[in-house]
């Protein structure tokens, strides 16, 4: 097993641990439907790369494991949120995700509904309390960076350039900039998170926002790429639906092996950026973290 393989095994049981005591318990009351829902969506199997970087990111800076997992936590209930309602017939219309029903193929629409938005204002919640830092400024800091990233300036606004795309053609710019925010701007606040709690200099949490917006992207042309050559067991999700869709890719502007190329040239980059850790353990994973997006499977 290699560093990263052993490094995300490690923090994923980690998260799950402390995902579900963040989680309410299912119980018995009125709400519990609700509560099901999202501890299904959050506890399913899946790669926790956000949560995976912002504690690697943090381990950086000396940064204690709890307060690091607690922000991972916030991140990937915002993660969870964003995919019950992309799965949604209003949205991408999926009927799996992660090899399961989606969440509202479980349960119905309108409680897939209301579990995101639950999980997106726990995420909130917990990145208020006290227990994630003892100071009400890095606390704040959080706040706003990771709420920025997930808005309207960020994932949710690049959730609706993709939709708009459906029905004009972008450009490679106009694409670049969609996915720059719908999937690179999660990535980034990630990593920056780390840093944030390590009361890292504003340099830091730059270099560590280019690096992930450059895997970010990587990782959103990799996954176009398998939804044309990848396998649906191993994805654990339909594939083929982007040309089907008429959906704005990268992929789709550049033609496979350019995007494989620009696939190529991004993770270089982002290696590029960690040159300041220089020989790191955390900044070894992260390396070794660009080769796996690029040559991923799934």
């Amino acid at each position: 097993m290699s560093q990263l393989e052993m490094a995300l095994q490690e923090t994923s049981e980690l998260l799950v641990d402390k995902m579900d005591k963040l989680l309410p318990s299912p119980g018995a009351g009125m709400e519990s439907k609700l509560f099901e829902a999202m501890r299904y969506s959050v506890l399913a199997p899946g790669k926790r790369l956000r949560p995976f970087l912002t504690v690697t990111s943090a381990g950086l800076f000396g940064v204690s494991k709890g307060s690091a997992l607690q922000v991972a936590a916030a991140v990937e209930f915002i993660h969870a949120y964003s995919l019950i309602h992309d799965d949604l017939p209003a949205l991408d219309n999926d009927d799996t995700r992660r090899g399961m029903p989606s969440c509202h193929k479980q349960f119905d629409e309108a409680t897939a509904l209301l579990a995101g938005d639950a999980l997106l204002t726990l995420a909130f919640e917990v990145l208020a309390d006290d227990s994630t830092h003892n100071s009400h400024a890095v606390r704040i800091a959080l706040i706003k960076s990771i709420a920025k990233a997930a808005g309207c300036n960020g994932m949710v606004g690049g959730q609706i350039i993709d939709l708009l795309a459906e029905k004009r053609e972008l450009n490679v710019m106009e694409t670049t900039r969609l996915q720059r925010m719908k999937t690179g701007e999660m990535f980034a606040v990630s990593c920056e998170a780390g840093a944030i709690l390590g009361n890292a200099s504003v340099q830091m949490r730059n270099v560590l926002k280019w690096y992930a917006h450059d895997i970010g992207l990587a990782f959103q042309i990799t996954d176009d790429l398998l939804d044309i050559e990848g396998n649906e067991e191993k994805a654990g999700k339909k594939l083929r639906k982007d040309k089907t869709i008429g959906k704005a890719t990268l992929v789709r502007l550049m033609g496979v092996d350019k995007a494989k190329e620009q696939a190529r040239m991004l993770t270089e980059q982002a290696k590029s950026h960690l040159e300041v850790f220089g020989k790191n353990k955390y900044a070894d994973v992260l390396r070794e973290l660009v080769d796996y997006i690029r040559t991923r499977e799934y």
